[in-house]
């Protein structure tokens, strides 16, 4: 951090500016416009209004200067500190050359006719720096072509979906699914009275688990303690939380013992590989199911591909170089990672007391996240800028349609509202201009296609 100060012939002999470096990306910008600067866009200001004032007595634009500051003294105060600030930061940026990443603060002072004007802007700008050598960055992908175990694993899937369940009286096997019920006790005390506003983990009359399944249930390990057991049976398990459960505080590291009766055992009975079945996968043979198959997986390795070969790129570039962030780009980017974290999560059902638990662990992800964001992003703007990268009509409609679709309005209306709001505009085209810059790394990325695992 330097403290030295700059100071920068004026706009006019009755403009000041001075520039002091508070950071490498953050600067002090006063610009000082003396008395008769301000009393000249006092004066404009005053004019103005009086064109479309309406006063008693005088046709509109022919009242006197000093009715209308009386009766309009707001709307001129006002108008005032916002044309002068206005000229002081045009002032400031035409002199100094800034190139500005955000404005963190405007400290206006007193500004008043008859007085000169000293307003300080805290700025942001744009870190110097040499880009590095950014063509033919490592990048590997995964073979895309499906082995036939994976192409089995899918059409065993498709059959698990539409598996039937069939009364079992047989004691239960792994895959099967089991009704009972079941009533849980910690040291003997009901759960029910442990957690009484989570009854469904202390007690119910009936429900159904997955015996030996790839995924708990409600009650953790429940499932793992209920093979060779049928229709009748009735059994005490021990479960043990773990410790931090959240769905049930009062639980977590506890043992609570869980007195079960087994009410019947279905099992599992995948459908036959014939005709009814093919023609529910709208296809007519086993061979054109696997094809199906195969295309598909196909598909999405090669798009999982494509997002792996983004991300290595832009981090590999981003571990060429160093160089300070501007500390207000971290955190909108940091408060934009935790918007869009929260947005997903709250669609998955995840209640919002669940983030406030994880407050300071989730801005410090988010924090971490965003750093790198903003640094890779600095470098795709400055490397878009090289190569005369820019978004097109054609990027913009095709950002309008995705953006319509994912909420769910109609194109015209997205359009409108960009036409409206001029800085969420410029926020889709700068992100559009990001995309191609790392669509264009990755075209010119070295690539090496790892081993097929076995």
């Amino acid at each position: 951090m330097t403290n030295s100060v700059d100071r920068h012939p004026c706009l006019s002999a009755a403009v000041n500016i001075e520039l002091k470096d508070l950071s490498e990306t953050r600067k002090s910008l006063v610009v000082t416009l003396d008395k008769s600067e301000v009393d000249t866009e006092h004066q404009a200001v005053v004019s103005e209004i009086a064109k479309f004032a309406r006063l008693p007595g005088f046709r509109p634009g022919h009242a006197p200067a000093d009715l209308v500051l009386k009766r309009f003294a707001k709307e001129v105060r006002d108008e005032l500190k916002s044309k002068v600030v206005g000229k002081a930061y045009r002032g400031g940026l035409e002199k100094t050359k800034l190139e500005v990443a955000n404005i963190v603060q405007v400290d206006e002072g007193t500004i008043e006719p008859g007085l000169s004007s000293a307003i300080t802007f805290t700025i942001d700008v744009h870190p110097q720096f040499e880009l590095p050598e950014y063509l033919g960055l490592p990048a590997q992908v995964q073979p895309v072509e499906p082995a036939e175990a994976e192409i089995d694993a899918v059409v065993e899937g498709l059959r698990q979906e539409h598996a039937d369940f069939k009364v079992a009286a047989r004691p239960a096997q792994k895959g099967d699914y089991v009704k009972l019920a079941y009533a849980g006790a910690v040291d003997g005390k009901p759960v029910t009275e442990l957690a009484p506003d989570k009854q469904i983990y202390g007690k119910v009359p009936q429900t159904w688990e997955e015996v030996e399944g790839e995924q708990d249930g409600l009650i953790p390990g429940l499932g793992r303690q209920l093979a060779g057991l049928k229709a009748g049976d009735k059994k005490d398990v021990t479960i043990t939380f773990p410790a931090g459960f959240s769905a049930v505080p009062e639980l977590g590291g506890k043992s609570a013992v869980y007195a079960i009766e087994v009410q019947e055992v279905r099992e599992r009975v995948l459908p036959a590989l014939d005709a009814e079945f093919f023609k529910l996968q709208h296809v007519e043979n086993l061979d054109a199911l696997r094809q199906q198959v195969r295309q598909n997986l196909k598909q999405r390795k090669e798009y999982e591909n494509r997002r792996a070969q983004r991300q290595q790129v832009g981090e590999a570039l981003a571990a060429r170089i160093e160089f300070p962030l501007p500390e207000s780009l971290i955190a909108g980017e940091t408060e934009d990672v935790l918007r869009r974290f929260m947005e997903e999560n709250l669609r998955r059902g995840v209640p919002e007391t669940e983030f406030e638990k994880n407050k300071k662990e989730l801005y410090e992800n988010a924090r971490r996240a965003a750093v790198g964001r903003v640094k890779v992003q600095l470098l795709l703007a400055k490397i878009a800028e090289k190569e005369k990268i820019t978004a097109e009509e054609r990027d913009l409609d095709g950002a309008i349609l995705r953006e319509a679709a994912r909420s769910n309005q109609r194109p015209e209306k997205v359009a409108k509202e960009l036409a409206r709001d001029r800085e969420r505009l410029r926020s889709m085209q700068q992100a559009i201009v990001f995309d191609k810059a790392l669509d264009f790394l990755v075209s010119k990325a070295t690539l090496t296609t790892a081993a097929p695992k076995v």
